[in-house]
């Protein structure tokens, strides 16, 4: 079976890999610094704080934020259920905003209608691997004292205007999946533009230590002395994944410039295949394509899923609309809230897309949809 996402794994990863495990750090060590000043190079030289997943990434960020009971935190319903459930789980009311059509981004236009005073939070997410329009949601969020928040857990190594991935929200999460666009097995990372807002990230994620000693409120310790002044996760990445995080960094550029051409290769041979519709690409966004989200028209989209399957080409559907899940629905959120989302995902198949996809592979691909849909 043909995966539709998998990591790409060099000698040099491993090697980056074992010469920790021979070393003395396997966590809380110098590659986990090492490895968030390479993130924050890339991001815009915010402070970067790794993680174990993207999940906790967004747990930390929302945290970070101060997002609590009677706050509201406005998101898109396309996208894995963490964007939402991590704001919930704190007590705050979601609210979904429905996408564009085109792009599937959350359209600012949905958001501005549904900001008020109770707003904390603008969640935007990168879908497919490029970024949403931040530069419209950013008043947005000012205006009523929000912060807005980049779910970029498809876009790492992308740019908007000229800006990298990390430098377009308050807050951006990243996850470091094995199917994402660099992997450190399991991991994620919360970039912060507001340096308080990154200390109380990193102290959230380290079980609550404090070890500033102009901040403690016991004094007459000795120098082994930390305490806890907020509840926090154990949430640390490892040396050892750190290290394999530092060695794919290096091969981003690479990675990036695969999905590319792997993008061009589909739009070029489905644009005016009927029955299909491909992406729509925003103006003035370099994407880092994590997915390539192609829309099968004429309620066809399970036979053909299926099909393709059968054919041995592992295509995926991403997302179920969030308020669809259960834990959701229960809650009182009802089918229709958003109709592009919903119309979206009736339509949606994620074909094969990883830097290790061959030429021959990608022909395997055009030529079974095509004849599926022929």
């Amino acid at each position: 079976m043909l995966p539709y996402g998998r990591q790409s794994i060099s000698e040099q990863d491993i090697e980056a890999v074992t010469a920790v495990l021979r070393g003395d750090w396997l966590t809380t060590g110098p590659a986990v610094t090492a490895f968030e000043n390479a993130v924050s190079e890339l991001t815009g030289g915010h402070r970067v704080v790794s993680c174990t997943s993207g999940t906790a990434a967004l747990h930390i960020a929302y945290a970070a934020l101060g997002v609590g009971p009677g706050d509201e935190v406005i998101t898109t319903p396309m996208t894995f259920v963490a964007t939402a459930s991590c704001a919930a789980m704190l007590g705050a009311k979601v609210v979904f905003a429905d996408v564009e059509d085109d792009t599937t981004l959350i359209d600012p236009t949905a958001v501005e209608a549904l900001t008020t005073e109770r707003t904390k939070v603008i969640a935007a997410v990168d879908y497919a691997g490029q970024a949403a329009d931040y530069d419209a949601l950013q008043p947005l969020a000012d205006r009523v004292g929000a912060k807005t928040l980049a779910d970029a857990a498809h876009s790492i190594g992308g740019t908007a205007g000229g800006r990298p991935i990390g430098d377009l929200a308050d807050v951006t999460t990243l996850s470091f999946f094995p199917t994402k666009n660099l992997t450190t097995g399991e991991g994620g990372a919360v970039v912060c533009k507001d340096p308080a807002i990154g200390q109380r990230a990193h102290e959230f994620h380290f079980i609550g230590l404090v070890r500033d000693p102009d901040r403690f409120e016991i004094t007459d310790e000795g120098p082994w002395h930390q305490e806890v002044h907020e509840y926090g996760v154990n949430y640390r990445l490892t040396d050892i994944s750190s290290a394999l995080g530092i060695s794919q960094l290096k091969r981003l550029a690479a990675f990036k410039q695969r999905r590319t051409e792997i993008t061009a290769r589909y739009n070029e041979a489905f644009r005016d295949v009927e029955g299909l519709r491909t992406p729509t690409q925003r103006a003035g966004v370099d994407p880092a394509w994590h997915l390539y989200p192609i829309r099968v028209l004429d309620g066809r989209r399970r036979e053909v899923f299926e099909a393709m399957r059968a054919a041995g080409i592992g295509v995926q559907v991403n997302y179920i609309p969030v308020y669809w899940h259960p834990v959701f629905a229960n809650q009182g959120y009802r089918r229709g809230l958003c109709p592009n989302a919903e119309r979206f995902y009736s339509e949606e198949i994620s074909l094969p897309l990883f830097p290790d996809l061959t030429d021959a592979d990608v022909d395997r691909v055009i030529e079974t949809l095509t004849k599926l849909v022929g």
